[in-house]
């Protein structure tokens, strides 16, 4: 089970703050010397500064973005968080989600907290292979540690297949679509686990409390995340 995700520095080149605020502020006095609005010379020195239009990058959702057939998974000695990177593996995604569920959730909890843990590796992974990272020299979207997701090959167990199966064409996202991770959390055992209610993280012992309890996985994902809908991958 997780227990924290280490963030990752974005090496990407950007403006530093000292350029940013003299390029904002020259843009700023050229509009109010030819009398402009100042709600769009904010919207210009934007542009300015970050190169691209205000709202023009494209958000990735379930309708622009196939589900991903593969994903690239960094593989550390002994899944040691700590551990150096041995080497970069390329596994099909629905195999790799299947070596993880047993390893994140306890394959002999109820049917409906699979469902619920299925559906957060899935959406976990998904947004993970839009964001990949690049640590020494190695580039890839998830490691194979609780840094990510623990994920052990050829560990697939039937209970957490069927979990899986029977969750495979549905996304759990916003209105829109948009592909966001499902973050969760180990959480206390045998307990409804409040503190992660409505905290955009599920505690994953809370979801086989509230299985037990008669909830389907639907609800149990509602219970923890918030403006989010169940929707039929295209």
């Amino acid at each position: 089970m997780r227990h924290g995700t280490p963030k990752f520095v974005d090496e990407r080149t950007s403006v530093p703050d000292a350029g940013r605020r003299s390029m904002f502020a020259e843009v700023i006095h050229a509009c109010r010397a030819a009398r402009l609005l100042v709600i769009p010379c904010v919207a210009a020195a934007m542009v300015a500064i970050a190169g691209t239009p205000v709202n023009a990058q494209t958000m990735s959702t379930v309708y622009n973005v196939k589900l991903p057939s593969v994903i690239r998974v960094a593989i550390r000695v002994g899944n040691n968080p700590r551990g150096a990177i041995q080497w970069v593996q390329t596994i099909g995604f629905q195999q790799y989600c299947a070596d993880v569920l047993p390893n994140e959730w306890m394959p002999s909890w109820d049917p409906q907290a699979l469902q619920a843990g299925a559906m957060a590796v899935k959406m976990f992974a998904w947004y993970h292979t839009l964001h990949p990272v690049t640590i020494g020299g190695f580039t890839f979207d998830v490691d194979n540690t609780v840094n990510f997701q623990e994920f052990r090959p050829l560990s697939g167990r039937i209970e957490t297949d069927r979990a899986l199966t029977a969750t495979w064409p549905y996304a759990y996202t916003d209105s829109n679509g948009v592909i966001a991770a499902l973050d969760y959390r180990a959480g206390i055992p045998d307990n409804p686990n409040w503190a992660f209610v409505g905290s955009q993280k599920m505690a994953q012992w809370g979801s086989q409390f509230w299985a037990l309890t008669g909830l389907p996985y639907l609800r149990i994902l509602n219970l923890y995340f918030t403006g989010r809908t169940l929707i039929p991958i295209p």
